[in-house]
């Protein structure tokens, strides 16, 4: 018992190391909440992770008001994300580093069920991330800006 106590110290320990080296080196990595452009208000939590030096996001919880669907599916979504819970579906894939920026990548808008092209820029010391999503060049699209949740 001794011993699960702590190698769970140890871990949790090391991952609370982990998350805030992360934002010392203006990695994406970790827990973002969307805002939404219109309300102002949080639309989503979403986690980013990084595998083999491309970064992916999940969509971890939503914010939506008490009458509203709380798992809604992606009803505008094709092939195989149609009809899909919108908890737990990656929205953002392919970004890979080059210089300050992640690029190369892709993200999906859940309410049009589209995939953008999206690039992002950690900002403001890591407490920030700077999301684009756009057609065919980046001048051609917009930025949300992410809150670091951690």
């Amino acid at each position: 018992m001794k011993t699960r106590i702590i190698l769970s110290s140890a871990l949790l320990a090391l991952s609370a190391f982990t998350t805030a080296s992360a934002w010392a080196d203006g990695s994406p990595v970790g827990l973002w909440k969307n805002i939404d452009d219109a309300t102002g208000k949080p639309k989503a939590l979403i986690r980013i992770t990084e595998s083999d030096g491309e970064l992916k996001g999940k969509i971890e919880k939503l914010f939506r008001p008490e009458e509203e669907d709380q798992n809604p599916k992606c009803v505008k979504c094709e092939g195989a994300l149609k009809d899909q819970p919108i908890i737990g579906m990656t929205i953002l894939s392919g970004l890979k580093k080059d210089g300050d920026e992640y690029n190369g990548g892709q993200i999906l808008d859940p309410a049009n069920g589209k995939l953008y092209k999206s690039k992002l820029t950690v900002v403001d010391d890591g407490k920030k991330l700077n999301v684009r999503g756009y057609i065919g060049v980046p001048m051609l699209g917009r930025t949300q800006t992410w809150v670091r949740e951690e």
